[in-house]
């Protein structure tokens, strides 16, 4: 073979080689083109549709896979979102309803004895006390609504602090012995001898306690039983409030937190709910750096755990 043709032959080869490199491209460029097109129009489609279902692709392209799976995370978050409007849609709903008739009924009454006394002219004492107990009671509901409301917007200035949260329990305990012991509690109290201080906010606290303490006499009254107790660990406070009553079921448990979530004899205890309580108590208790949880299992033990971080030095 001459230089000539050995050289022919090398550039006719390098050729080929070049052919076929450029056709590869080409095809690939266009399967990928066509493969962008496909999700492009199905991910128009599902936007539209307001579907939820998901971008497949059938690829050996590592790139458009990722992609793909990356538009279908963020097609989950938008299903999320979608789900969270629609409950806060339906809370809302239910919390202008329930506000409507939590205040409807006390002014209900209000007006009614307001009627007989300038029918007769003048009124009772008993008649005067009632229509004030009732006038308190929407403005109790007004009171805590707007609390919740200064709370969420982030418009309530607490400021933190170090605080010793046995002597801040002992005062919250005190403060419902009357209606305890009128009642025929059995009343458990396990707290540390010494100071234990926490990250936090006396009054914000006595809040959550007052909320928490009050539930459990409310909900709890079939058990006769209320228990407080402390947790002291390396990093943080555990405050539990205990009852023995009714308990929540395990289906409500995700919803006591919710505004106006109320059980259905809530009305009729001495000390009233309006469901408001608990949804209060966990947005200070996250305020405060903490959180508040519940576990409960009815007829034999509900426990509301009150977290704080704990001060050490």
């Amino acid at each position: 073979m001459t230089k000539e043709t050995t050289i022919f032959f090398l550039c006719c080869c390098i050729g080929i080689l070049i052919f076929i490199v450029i056709y590869q491209y080409i095809v690939f460029n266009r399967g990928t083109q066509t493969k962008l097109r496909e999700i492009s129009e199905k991910l128009k489609e599902i936007l539209e549709m307001q579907s939820d279902e998901k971008i497949m692709v059938f690829t050996g392209n590592k790139e458009l896979m990722e992609l793909a799976a990356q538009i279908n995370e963020l097609l989950e978050n938008h299903v999320k979102v979608k789900a969270d409007y629609r409950r806060s849609e339906i809370a809302s709903r239910k919390m202008l309803s329930n506000i409507s008739h939590d205040i409807k009924t006390p002014m209900t009454v209000i007006l009614g004895y307001l009627e007989i006394m300038r029918l007769k002219g003048s009124g009772t004492e008993e008649m005067l006390l009632k229509t004030e107990k009732k006038a308190e009671s929407v403005m109790e509901l007004m009171n805590q609504f707007f609390t919740l409301a200064k709370i969420e917007a982030g418009d309530m200035d607490i400021q933190l602090s170090k605080i010793d949260i046995c002597e801040i329990c002992r005062e919250s305990i005190l403060d419902f012995y009357e209606i305890l012991t009128e009642n025929g509690f059995t009343v458990e109290v396990f707290l540390p001898e010494t100071s234990v201080f926490v990250y936090g906010n006396k009054e914000a606290v006595q809040r959550i306690l007052f909320n928490l303490i009050s539930n459990a006499v409310r909900y709890g009254s079939a058990g006769k039983y209320l228990g407080i107790n402390i947790q002291d660990m390396e990093k943080e406070v555990c405050i539990n409030v205990i009852d023995k009553g009714k308990g929540i079921e395990k289906a409500f448990q995700n919803q006591i937190f919710d505004r106006l979530f109320t059980l259905e004899d809530s009305r009729s205890r001495k000390i009233q709910g309006n469901g408001l309580g608990l949804t209060i108590a966990k947005h200070l208790a996250q305020r405060l750096g903490g959180d508040l949880t519940v576990k409960s299992t009815p007829y034999v033990e509900t426990v509301f755990t009150f977290k704080l971080k704990k001060i050490t030095y």
